[in-house]
């Protein structure tokens, strides 16, 4: 992966097989602390109009109108939208084409035609990329989604070949209890020390049984850079949202 800028704006590009993956940061953006700077969550405290334009601004940077770009209302857990068959909402207003009350609950995309984003909100769990010869998949993968299967469904959905996992908590930040560490026990040694979970290990490995050959990890923990990441451990809760986006390059 490699540091992109623009226009104050700043995330991480990854290359993945005829498709590409970024991760933002919160650099880049107008809300106010706790949520200060580039914060995308509207399900947040945050002030809506300022949200509204840290994803205007997001967009543009990417090489994206703001339309272009899809999400859904995530709910920890294993669905996906296929992007082929139905139309989620764009960055573009508050609501996008639909409210959030009618906007579909999914935790991944799956887009197969270039000139379409897919976006995942984060802050502390992990945006996973994956793309091979039938698109690209994005999913927000919490412990939750990666315990159901969720990568699994996206590695499938694109037939992946490779994969890029953003920032997110890393195990020197993230404490769990028993039932999370049983939850992938299948997993063998060194997913975890004592009870600090390695969520990109896990993800590394649930991709490597999907049949997945390439996967490249950021390797940045979201609890650890302040300055760079938003983290709901971290900030007890109240703090905003980094994204991670995926699209087939033109």
């Amino acid at each position: 992966m490699e540091w992109r800028e623009d226009g104050g704006v700043r995330w991480l590009r990854a290359e993945l097989d005829g498709a590409c993956a970024a991760f933002s940061t919160r650099l880049g953006g107008v809300s106010e602390p706790p949520f200060d700077r580039l914060n995308l969550g509207l399900l947040t405290d945050d002030a809506e109009e300022n949200v509204i334009e840290n994803r205007r601004r997001l967009a543009p940077a990417l090489g994206f109108d703001p339309d272009q770009i899809v999400f859904a209302r995530q709910v920890h857990g294993t669905d996906l939208v296929d992007h082929r068959t139905e139309v989620v909402s764009s960055l573009l207003v508050a609501g996008g084409t639909r409210s959030r009350e009618t906007m579909p609950a999914a935790d991944g995309h799956v887009v197969r035609e270039p000139g379409v984003a897919a976006l995942v909100f984060v802050a502390d769990c992990l945006p996973v990329a994956m793309a091979g010869p039938r698109g690209v998949a994005m999913v927000h993968a919490g412990w939750r989604g990666l315990a159901g299967g969720i990568l699994a469904g996206g590695a499938a959905a694109v037939a992946a070949t490779s994969a890029a996992i953003g920032p997110g908590i890393g195990p020197c930040c993230y404490e769990v209890g028993e039932e999370v560490l049983e939850a992938f026990s299948s997993l063998g040694e060194g997913i975890a020390r004592g009870r600090m979970l390695d969520l990109p290990e896990v993800a590394r490995r649930q991709l490597a049984r999907a049949g997945v050959e390439r996967v490249e990890s950021a390797g940045l923990c979201t609890s650890c850079e302040e300055e760079l990441f938003f983290s709901h451990r971290r900030d007890e809760g109240r703090t905003g949202r980094q994204g991670g986006l995926a699209w087939i390059e033109g």
